[in-house]
């Protein structure tokens, strides 16, 4: 049996994305999806790349999801390749009808090994 390897590329590159790819976006003026951060609150305020969204993974419902449309893409992240948090909410948000992929790499890659821009609290220590 002859696998299209092909097909197995593009259907996962259909469904993900990663830190340089979206920063590019961004950079350029190009970005025409929201940049959800599914991490808990506490999570987001320590740290987050800028420009994301905060919406918990389990806040996602079809209340919190009136403002936005289905047709504008979502990208959404977690801590990182440890985390299959990203990867609930992608399923979640595409079970409700909404375009969505998943940022590879998640705060981890986009903040440590990028050092791509965040905001941070920076009031408090650390933890």
């Amino acid at each position: 049996m002859k696998v299209d390897v092909s097909q197995y590329f593009a259907m996962k590159l259909a469904c993900e994305t990663d830190c340089a790819d979206v920063y590019q976006a961004m950079l350029t003026g190009q970005q025409d999806f929201v940049l959800f951060d599914v991490r808990s609150n506490e999570a987001f305020a320590k740290s987050h790349a800028q420009g994301a969204v905060n919406m918990p993974s389990a806040d996602i419902s079809e209340l919190t999801m009136t403002k936005y449309d289905k047709v504008t893409p979502i990208v959404v992240y977690c801590w990182g390749p440890g985390c299959n948090g990203a990867t609930k909410a992608a399923y979640k948000l595409a079970k409700m009808g909404y375009q969505v992929k998943e940022m590879i790499g998640g705060i981890h890659y986009w903040e440590d090994f990028e050092r791509y821009p965040v905001n941070r609290r920076v009031s408090q220590a650390q933890s």
